[in-house]
């Protein structure tokens, strides 16, 4: 049955606009940003076909353009009007540190890492350089591959926070296996360029490791 026959009070767009986008499921989200279904399923069903076939979200919003397309009733064209949707979110998150403060707001702290990271199979080392209000400067992938204490090279972040005139960062690296707990290479690495920053008066106010949904702050574990 297409949504247009269902009750008007079950209709996921309206509910969206009379109860709020958080009263709906997963599924009926995708619904509302697909608008149509395909020929024996509704908006809903393929909705929850995606989620289901890809196993969360966050695996979907991940997935490349071919597995994308292999759900019958999706193609180039959703899969670009879903991207756009992420990248605006993305943006969105980092307006509000750039105008807010980073201290004051972490679970957008984490959301915005989190939207960045999205996708990213490979480990990824992002600093965010802030202003002397706890400001988003700029955010900046420094380095990517497996991450070690020589693999990231503190000089070259104290360059770029100095470029910037940061007064403090908050470093972020992803963890593509899902376990967000800090490695001991993690926390000597850490306390390197926490060392290395202070020299010129740079503060390192958190280091967030990114596991899909799941995040670790070394600030609020004691670990800086």
């Amino acid at each position: 049955m297409a949504i247009t026959d269902w009750p008007e009070d079950q209709r996921p767009r309206e509910r969206l606009i009379r109860q709020g986008a958080q009263s709906l499921s997963d599924a009926e989200l995708l619904a509302v940003f697909l608008r149509v279904g395909v020929t024996g399923k509704s908006a809903v069903d393929l909705g929850r076909d995606m989620v289901g076939h890809f196993g969360s979200l966050q695996a979907l919003f991940a997935a490349r353009l071919a597995d994308f397309c292999g759900i019958n009733g999706l193609g180039p064209a959703k899969y670009a009007q879903l991207q756009a949707v992420l990248e605006l979110a993305r943006r969105a998150l980092a307006e509000e540190l750039t105008t807010g403060t980073a201290l004051t707001s972490p679970k957008a702290v984490v959301h915005y890492l989190q939207l960045l990271f999205q996708g990213k199979a490979h480990e990824s080392f992002v600093v965010l350089f802030l202003d002397v209000k706890n400001r988003l400067i700029e955010a900046e992938e420094m380095f990517r591959g497996t991450l070690t204490q020589a693999s990231v090279y503190p000089r070259e972040i104290v360059k770029a926070a100095l470029a910037r005139n940061a007064a403090g960062v908050i470093l972020a690296h992803n963890h593509p296996s899902g376990e967000p707990e800090p490695s001991s290479a993690d926390l000597l690495l850490t306390q390197t360029l926490k060392q290395a920053l202070g020299l010129v008066d740079v503060r390192v106010l958190d280091h967030i490791v990114v596991a899909g949904r799941r995040t670790h702050s070394f600030a609020e574990h004691g670990q800086l």
